[in-house]
């Protein structure tokens, strides 16, 4: 689906997803992407960087956090833990965080979760502006100790939720080296707090339905571009689609001071496919792959002989932002080895 946006000609959109993007260059003071800004989308995670912020608002001038506090808050921020976010949204007042954060930072379409779902932190209605208005808070107005904290932590943001789902998609898979990243997922089988809603709002101004996948934060050196990527796919999309949809709806953006991890974007097959350490499956686990996933591959290394009929090979890929091996057998067309990748050296 091709759409109009603000700056280039068009940007081409997956069938069936539904997205929100601003891309801000603070280095210019001008948006290099504007699609659909202040269309609201459900926040899912993207919302705990209000509830920290509201957490520190008045903590001032040395903005301490406890040692109690501060492991749990690294947690939800780092990641994206939903019980530390449950227990700082009923702490400090629900809907009224977002009520005091619009009014702080001047958000112009966020707004509390429905009246009839007080306690669903994830139904806050949040835009791609608004998200780069936070962000833009945080960089340049914030006191220091609240940005080294809160961006220190979204630079660190570790590849794996508490709930298991890998956080890496959009701007962490995209970009090297430097990012920051603030995710969101919602809706999908297995995520943390699916089907706990049985009596959804049936009017509401966000949709509640769809599986929402969501990329913020920022990329280059000085955190130089904000990015804000809101998605909403068709009920009943894997994981693994939206985690590739999104990611290629990212790589076609026009971000300056962004560095495309190089290498090769391949599609995988099977379900809990491992990555190791070495190319071979005694080889240190490092984590799985989300099914159907498209993966970065910059090279291909010769190791233990895999044979998965009718597939087999003795050939894995390098996959860097794992910073591990895959075999070749759940990679690509099938071949054994890839074609147009090069060896590892």
């Amino acid at each position: 689906m091709k759409l109009l946006r603000a700056v280039s000609d068009v940007v081409v959109v997956p069938a069936g997803v539904t997205a929100g993007i601003a891309v801000f260059d603070r280095e210019t003071g001008q948006f290099t992407e504007q699609l659909n800004p202040d269309l609201r989308f459900r926040s899912a995670s993207v919302v705990k960087l209000l509830i920290v912020l509201d957490y520190l608002w008045d903590r001032g001038p040395e903005y301490v956090v406890t040692a109690a506090d501060k492991a749990q808050l690294d947690v939800m921020l780092r990641s994206s833990d939903d019980d530390a976010a449950s227990h700082y949204w009923d702490q400090l007042g629900g809907g009224q965080i977002v009520d005091r954060m619009v009014q702080r930072l001047g958000l112009t379409h966020t707004a509390p979760p429905p009246a009839t779902h007080p306690g669903f932190w994830g139904y806050v209605a949040l835009t791609a502006a608004d998200t780069v208005r936070i962000y833009r808070y945080l960089l340049d107005q914030a006191p220091a100790p609240v940005r080294d904290y809160v961006l220190g932590n979204l630079h660190h943001a570790t590849r794996y939720g508490t709930d298991g789902f890998d956080q890496y998609f959009g701007i962490a898979s995209v970009f090297d080296p430097h990012f920051a990243i603030k995710q969101g997922w919602s809706g999908f089988v297995g995520s943390s707090g699916f089907g706990s809603d049985r009596a959804k709002p049936k009017v509401n101004v966000v949709d509640l339905i769809s599986e929402a996948l969501h990329t913020t934060g920022t990329v280059g050196t000085g955190d130089r571009t904000i990015i804000a990527v809101y998605t909403l796919h068709p009920d009943g999309t894997a994981y693994g689609k939206a985690y590739s949809d999104i990611t290629r709806l990212t790589r076609t953006l026009n971000v300056p001071g962004g560095v495309p991890a190089a290498g090769s974007w391949l599609m995988t097959s099977g379900s809990g496919v491992r990555v190791r350490a070495e190319p071979t499956t005694s080889g240190d686990i490092l984590g799985s792959l989300p099914s159907g996933v498209e993966v970065l591959v910059t090279c291909q290394k010769k190791g233990q002989l895999i044979d998965a009929p009718p597939r087999s090979s003795e050939w894995w890929a390098y996959l860097p932002k794992y910073d591990g091996y895959v075999t070749n057998v759940y990679v690509g067309s099938g071949a054994p080895k890839l074609p147009g990748v090069p060896d590892c050296q």
